[in-house]
C-alpha cells in the first residue's frame, strides 16, 4: 500500500489536485492525443472526449483512488478498480499503455500545478499512480485469462429486429464457427466498428440474451445528440449501416454488474435503454427456476419507447412469485404521465 511518507504528502496536496484536477485531465488528453492521434481515432471514445465524459471518469478515479488510500491505508478500493478493469479489459488494453499514461498525466500536472510539485511531491503522485495502474493490470491479466478469447474476434450478424424507432437488436454468430464462451447474465461486450473517416471506435452493449445462447445479441439505442453532446458516432452507424450478413468485432464479455446465483427476494429496476442487461437476467431466473420474490420495475417515455418490451413482460410473466405485470402497466403509465410533465 501507500507508503507512510507519501500517504502524508498527498494528504498534504489531495486539495490543490482535486481543485485542479479537470484543467489537469484536460491537458493530460490534450497531450496524448498530439502525442498518440491514433488513440483517439482507433480506442477512446471520441464522443465522451467532445462531451467531457472521459475527463470526469479520469478525474473522478485518480481522486477517488488518491482519497481512498490516505483515509484506508490497509486496504484498496477493490469495487472501482474492478469496473475499471472489465472496462479495460473490453477494449483490449495492454500493460505497455500504462507508462505512456503516466508520461503525459505527470506533465499535465506539472504544468498545471507548476512550483508546488516538488521531487516529494511528484514522487509521492507517481507512488498512487503505480499503486492503481499495476493493480488495474494484475486485474486484467486475470481477466484475460479466463475471458477464453484473446483480442478481438469477428461475428456474422444472423439478425437484427428493430424493436422501436430508435431501437435495434442484433444477433450474431462467430464466423469461424468455433466455440462460443459463455459470460454471465449483465455482462456487455465492446463492438468495433469502422467509420467513413477510417476511425475505428468502439462501444459497449448489454448482452441481452440469458447465459447458454450459441449467440451474441445485443440492443443498440440510436444516441441524438444535442447542443452539448455530438449523436452517437457507433449507433447510428449500426442503426443505418449493419444488416444480417455484416461482420462485426466484439471482444469477449466482461462486467462486473452480474447477476449472482442466489435465492433471495431480487429487485430489477431499469429506465430506457438501461433494460437491456435486466432482460437477460430475467431470462436466467426464469430458466433455473427462480423461486424467491423479484419485483420488476421500469420506466420509459411511453410504451411504444419500451425496448424488448415482449421480452421483459414474458420473461417476467415466467417467474414463481412476481407482481402482476397489470399492476406494473398501471404504474408504468402513471409513471410516464409525470415524467411527459416534465
Amino acid at each position: 500500500m501507500l507508503s507512510e511518507q507519501s500517504a502524508a504528502t498527498v494528504r498534504a496536496t489531495l486539495p490543490a489536485v482535486g481543485a485542479a484536477i479537470g484543467e489537469i485531465t484536460e491537458r493530460f488528453y490534450a497531450k496524448l492525443f498530439d502525442a498518440h492521434p491514433q488513440l483517439l481515432r482507433d480506442l477512446f471514445n471520441r464522443g465522451n472526449q467532445a462531451s467531457g465524459a472521459q475527463k470526469q471518469a479520469l478525474a473522478g478515479s485518480i481522486a477517488g483512488f488518491a482519497s481512498y488510500l490516505v483515509n484506508n491505508p490497509d486496504q484498496r478500493p477493490d469495487v472501482m478498480l474492478n469496473r475499471i478493469a472489465h472496462k479495460h479489459a473490453s477494449l483490449d488494453i495492454v500493460p505497455e499503455q500504462y507508462p505512456i499514461v503516466h508520461e503525459h498525466l505527470f506533465a499535465a500536472i506539472a504544468e498545471v500545478l507548476g512550483d508546488a510539485v516538488t521531487p516529494e511531491v511528484a514522487a509521492a503522485w507517481t507512488e498512487v499512480y503505480w499503486l492503481m495502474a499495476n493493480a488495474l493490470i494484475a486485474i486484467e491479466k486475470r481477466l484475460y485469462a479466463q475471458s477464453e478469447q484473446t483480442g478481438w474476434r469477428e461475428w456474422k450478424v444472423v439478425a437484427r429486429t428493430d424493436e422501436t424507432s430508435d431501437v435495434a437488436t442484433f444477433k450474431l454468430r462467430p464466423v469461424d464457427d468455433g466455440p462460443v464462451p459463455g459470460y454471465r447474465a449483465g455482462q456487455y461486450v465492446s463492438v468495433g466498428v469502422r467509420l467513413a473517416d477510417g476511425a475505428r471506435q468502439i462501444r459497449q452493449y448489454s448482452l441481452t440474451a440469458a447465459p447458454g445462447s450459441p449467440e451474441r445479441q445485443f440492443a443498440v439505442k440510436r444516441v441524438t445528440g444535442d447542443a452539448t453532446t455530438p449523436d452517437g458516432e457507433v449507433s447510428n452507424h449500426l442503426h443505418a449501416h449493419v444488416r444480417e450478413g455484416d461482420v462485426l468485432q466484439l471482444s469477449a464479455p466482461y462486467g462486473d454488474l452480474v447477476l449472482e446465483d442466489t435465492d433471495a427476494p431480487l429487485l430489477l429496476a431499469s429506465a430506457g435503454i438501461g433494460v437491456t442487461p435486466m432482460v437477460a437476467m430475467l431470462e436466467q431466473l426464469a430458466l433455473t427456476g427462480h423461486g424467491a420474490p423479484v419485483t420488476v420495475v421500469h420506466a420509459d417515455r411511453t410504451p411504444a419507447h419500451h425496448a424488448l418490451r415482449s421480452d421483459h413482460e414474458a420473461y417476467a410473466g415466467k417467474l414463481a412469485d412476481v407482481p402482476r405485470l397489470d399492476h406494473h402497466r398501471r404504474q408504468r403509465r402513471r409513471v410516464l404521465r409525470r415524467h411527459d410533465d416534465l
